[in-house]
C-alpha cells in the first residue's frame, strides 16, 4: 500500500501529498492529463498514484527483471513506456495498468528511451545502438553501432533523432534512419539537451564543461569551470535558457540576443551538494532544481537567466528526479528511498 503524509515545506510550495514504492525511484511522469502519476523503480516495478491525493491506482512488482532504466510518456500523455535489464519495452495504458503492447530487444540493457513530439516515433538506446519504433510498436530501423555505448537520445521537431555518445551528436531521419549529421567533439558526453526548435544542442562532458552547437552556423562554444560532470540540463519552454548543474550551484545562460556568449550567467546560489535534477515549469521561467541532499528548490528567472529562490523543501533522501504537472500547478520528486512527495505549487 502507498505510505501517505504531509510535507513541510516554504514558499511557494504547499503541502500535497507522499507515497512510495518499493526501491530506488528511477522516473516518474504525469499522465492521463495530470490525473495520474506513474513511476518505475530500480526493483523493476511500475506504480500508479491519483494525481491529487497520492493513493494507488495500480502496481506491477518486479514486472522488469534486473530493475527499470528508463520511462517515456506519449504526449497524448496515455500510454507510458518503460525498459530495463530485461531488454524488453512495455508500453502501459496509464489509466489501468494494462500492457497493451510487449516489444523483445532480447539482450542488453534498454537505458533510453524517448516519444518524439508528435506521438508518430519512439527511441530506444541498446548499448551503441539506437532504435526506432511507431507507436505500436513496430520496428522502422535501427542504427549501426555508434563510437561508444549511446549515453543520451533526444528528438529535434519530431522528424530527426538526436543520439549522443563518445565524440560526437548525431541527428538521424526520424523515418528512414538515415545519417543528416554528425557534430564532433573529442570528449565523452554524457547528457544532452535541445533547445525546443531543434537548434541548439547542448551536451554536458567528462572533463566537467558543457559543449554547445547551433546546428544553423555549426557555431560551437564550451563553458568550463564546472566542478564536476554536468549531468543535469534543461531548457526552458523558449529555448531562451540553459539551466546546468555541474555543483551545488545552478548556472543559467541566456540565448537572448547574442548570448551566452561574452556574457553573465545566472548563479543561483541555496544547495549545499551538488545538482541532480533540473526540470523548467511548462511555459514559464519556474525553475525546480533537485540536490544530492534532498533539497528541492523553485526559482523565478529573468530572461538574462538571474532569478531568485521561492520555494523550497527536503526530501531527506537523494533527490533522483523530478516533474511538473502539465498545468505548472503541481511538483513531484522522486527520492533515493523510493519516495514519491508532491506539491501543489502557488504563484
Amino acid at each position: 500500500m502507498s505510505r501517505l503524509r504531509t510535507e513541510k515545506a516554504g514558499g511557494v510550495l504547499r503541502r500535497g501529498w507522499s507515497a512510495s514504492v518499493e526501491d530506488y525511484a528511477i522516473a516518474g511522469v504525469w499522465a492521463s492529463e495530470g490525473e495520474a502519476f506513474v513511476v518505475c523503480d530500480a526493483a523493476g516495478g511500475v506504480f500508479a498514484f491519483e494525481g491529487r491525493s497520492g493513493a494507488e491506482l495500480w502496481a506491477h512488482r518486479g514486472i522488469h527483471e534486473g530493475g527499470v532504466l528508463s520511462m517515456a510518456i506519449h504526449p497524448d500523455s496515455t500510454v507510458v513506456t518503460t525498459a530495463g535489464q530485461d531488454g524488453r519495452i512495455l508500453f502501459w495504458n496509464a489509466k489501468d495498468g494494462e500492457v497493451s503492447q510487449t516489444v523483445e530487444l532480447g539482450t542488453g540493457w534498454i537505458e533510453n528511451l524517448e516519444w518524439s513530439s508528435d506521438g508518430n516515433f519512439l527511441a530506444a538506446s541498446n548499448s551503441r545502438r539506437v532504435y526506432v519504433y511507431t507507436a505500436e510498436g513496430k520496428e522502422l530501423w535501427r542504427s549501426e553501432d555508434h563510437p561508444s555505448t549511446v549515453s543520451a537520445v533526444a528528438w529535434s521537431k519530431s522528424q530527426e533523432l538526436a543520439t549522443a555518445c563518445y565524440g560526437q551528436v548525431a541527428f538521424f531521419d526520424a523515418a528512414s534512419g538515415q545519417l543528416n549529421q554528425k557534430l564532433e567533439w573529442q570528449g565523452s558526453l554524457v547528457s544532452m539537451a535541445l533547445s525546443p526548435d531543434g537548434d541548439i544542442v547542448a551536451c554536458g562532458s567528462q572533463d566537467n564543461s558543457v559543449h554547445f552547437w547551433r546546428r544553423s552556423t555549426a557555431q560551437d562554444s564550451m563553458m568550463a569551470g564546472y566542478p564536476g560532470k554536468p549531468s543535469a540540463l534543461a531548457f526552458d519552454d523558449t529555448g531562451t535558457l540553459l539551466a546546468t548543474g555541474g555543483g551545488e550551484i545552478v548556472t543559467v545562460w541566456s540565448f537572448e540576443g547574442d548570448g551566452p556568449e561574452d556574457t553573465t550567467p545566472g548563479q543561483l546560489e541555496f544547495h549545499l551538494q551538488s545538482i541532480a535534477s533540473l526540470k523548467f515549469s511548462p511555459h514559464t521561467r519556474r525553475l525546480a532544481s533537485g540536490s544530492r541532499d534532498g533539497e528541492v528548490v523553485v526559482w523565478d528567472l529573468g530572461s538574462d537567466g538571474h532569478g531568485k529562490a521561492v520555494g523550497a523543501a527536503n526530501l531527506g533522501e537523494r533527490v533522483a528526479g523530478m516533474a511538473w504537472r502539465p498545468d505548472g500547478r503541481s511538483l513531484t520528486a522522486l527520492d533515493a528511498s523510493g519516495g514519491v512527495t508532491s506539491w501543489r505549487v502557488g504563484n
